[in-house]
């Protein structure tokens, strides 16, 4: 990818994480609850309260939290951020 190239061509470190779930792992406690927003339908959904710990999530910035914990986690050698 271009993004990969140019972070190899700045000596910067560039992992690529899988996205999967992201938006549904509440990033607060780590939990999938039967509140969290899943599949085509509910993409309309753009802020949801997980079951779990009561936080109120909006469903890019909660994305975005568990994708960092994930490359931090791969980077730290299992450190969690939850």
């Amino acid at each position: 990818t271009m993004l990969k190239y140019k972070c190899e061509n700045a000596g910067v470190l560039f992992e690529e994480v899988n996205e999967s779930f992201t938006t549904q792992i509440c990033s607060c406690c780590g939990e999938i609850t039967a509140s969290s927003p899943k599949g085509r339908a509910d993409l309309r959904i753009r802020v949801w309260e997980c079951e779990n710990c009561s936080s109120v999530l909006n469903r890019d910035l909660n994305s975005v939290k568990n994708i960092l914990a994930l490359g931090h986690k791969r980077l730290a050698g299992g450190i969690s951020l939850f």
